[in-house]
């Protein structure tokens, strides 16, 4: 009989699996590996940021700075990779749609050579809408943080 101290299955993915689930591609895929995925639950995304990325040409040349909004998108990501290895979508080229953005706040720059995790929980889920909190950090201190929902659209209804 289970006691509730069990420590529970956690599952990971890697960029090969990331592109099975969600549709994102260069120069917009944000994510580079999920772990700790705890179903239903929570993840941390993991981008590697470096300074060859395309936003770093002009934000901004002289003192590449990550974009805030590619921060909150990269938290997304991580949460449709949350979702649809929960809902076992992969390989069913489910879109994801933001519907809001909330409590969003950045509080230090991200810079090429900075490993960003993205530690996503699921507030709210069903069905097809969803609620997260996102927290950015980068060397285990809060770079940024934000609350937002999204919609899982399946094939069939795109």
């Amino acid at each position: 009989m289970a006691d509730g101290n069990e420590t529970p299955q956690l599952f990971s993915a890697d960029i090969q699996d990331i592109k099975r689930m969600i549709p994102h591609r260069y120069p917009f895929l944000l994510v580079d590996r999920v772990r700790d995925i705890d179903l239903g639950k929570s993840a941390i995304g993991i981008k590697n940021v470096t300074y060859n990325e395309p936003h770093f040409q002009g934000h901004f040349p002289s003192s590449p700075i990550m974009p805030g909004v590619t921060i909150v998108e990269a938290m997304a990501q991580t949460a449709a990779v949350l979702v649809v290895k929960t809902m076992d979508m992969i390989d069913n080229d489910m879109l994801v749609y933001f519907l809001s953005i909330d409590k969003c706040k950045f509080r230090k720059p991200v810079t090429p050579g900075d490993q960003l995790e993205l530690h996503v929980t699921v507030i709210r889920g069903r069905g097809k809408l969803w609620r997260f909190s996102g927290v950015g950090k980068v060397d285990g201190k809060v770079v940024a943080e934000a609350e937002f929902n999204a919609m899982m659209v399946p094939p069939e209804d795109q």
